[in-house]
């Protein structure tokens, strides 16, 4: 039994951040992720993609945020359990809950928070001939390690943030980077298409706009990739490495089963202070949806802000939340 005043599920950017805004109020947290390490899918899928939109970084990488976040959150003293999946909740009559993982794991705790990103989560596979085929060798769903592709030929497919931050970044490592959209215009930021359409016109890059994949070829590895554009013409690209990012297919899991209002695998939470449909349950980051909902890191930061405030009131119910500024040697002080 493991006792606690906050269990966090999911072990992400949110919900480390999570631990810092309840540490500033005095609130013990346990995080509990199915993946073996912190970091969530930052260090799973991409610890080594940049990102741009941190406050006072101008771009870090995705590990060295988790990295910088342990620091920040060391003086409060969380605790883990990692590589194991929640499956039951139960309510105890004085309200507070037991969050139970499918090795055994019991966590008793006044407040839940899911900031389990995506939940369960796998990659959106496209359509094309051959695919399986070159799986597990040329064909790579996510980029944990760009010194891979070093000096390589690659074929990056997509238009959202992921496949115009990885073409960026790899333009310097690989020795031949396409970049394949079905479309003509991005989904991803605008800064980072301009950047593209740069990198294309100054022909460190190709750029194939209104394609569509085919299929793969090559004889025992990776040869081709085989595209048709808007002409219905064929056309046939080179290359080492196919990497087709197209996002991430999520799943709830047991969460489902839970009670909580549910809209296309996300959960609905009121933005006063992203509490759930059920008293003590929050859900912050990429899992819970509101209008005008961003999946950015940054809105998820903001929401756990808003949560910890809330949550005061089920750790410490006769107390109450206010913040005394006193002067220290001519310092202004809590």
């Amino acid at each position: 039994m493991i006792t606690t005043d906050i269990c966090i599920i999911g072990a992400g950017p949110v919900g480390l951040f999570a631990v810092f805004e309840a540490g500033l109020l005095k609130m013990r947290c346990h995080l509990i992720d199915a993946l073996p390490q912190i970091g969530g899918q930052l260090s799973e899928i991409y610890p080594h993609k940049p990102i741009y939109d941190i406050p006072g970084y101008p771009s870090i990488t995705a590990q060295q945020l988790i990295d910088n976040q342990m620091e920040q959150i060391a003086p409060f003293h969380p605790t883990f359990t990692l590589g194991e999946r929640v499956d039951q909740l139960q309510k105890l009559d004085d309200g507070s809950y037991y969050v139970i993982g499918t090795e055994g794991t019991v966590i008793h705790c006044q407040v839940v928070v899911i900031a389990g990103g995506l939940g369960c989560f796998e990659p959106r596979k496209p359509e094309l001939e051959n695919l399986e085929r070159f799986e597990g060798q040329n064909v790579h769903y996510m980029v944990k390690n760009p010194e891979r592709f070093r000096d390589q030929r690659i074929v990056i497919a997509g238009g959202g943030d992921s496949a115009l931050d990885w073409t960026i970044f790899l333009a310097d490592i690989a020795k031949e980077v396409t970049l394949v959209h079905r479309s003509d215009s991005f989904r991803g930021a605008p800064d980072s298409a301009e950047k593209v359409f740069n990198l294309a016109q100054d022909g460190k890059i190709n750029l194939l706009l209104s394609h569509n994949l085919q299929k793969l070829d090559g004889n025992g590895t990776l040869e081709s990739i085989h595209l048709l554009n808007k002409a219905k013409e064929e056309v046939i690209v080179p290359t080492d490495h196919f990497i087709p990012l197209y996002g991430l297919s999520p799943k709830l899991g047991p969460i489902a089963d839970w009670g909580l209002t549910i809209d296309k695998n996300a959960i609905e939470v009121n933005t006063f202070d992203y509490s759930t449909n059920i008293e003590r349950i929050f859900a912050i980051g990429d899992i819970n949806t509101y209008p005008g909902k961003l999946k950015l890191i940054l809105c998820g930061y903001h929401e756990a802000a808003l949560m910890a405030q809330s949550a005061f009131k089920y750790v410490y119910p006769d107390q109450k939340l206010s913040f005394k500024y006193t002067t220290v040697n001519g310092i202004n002080a809590f």
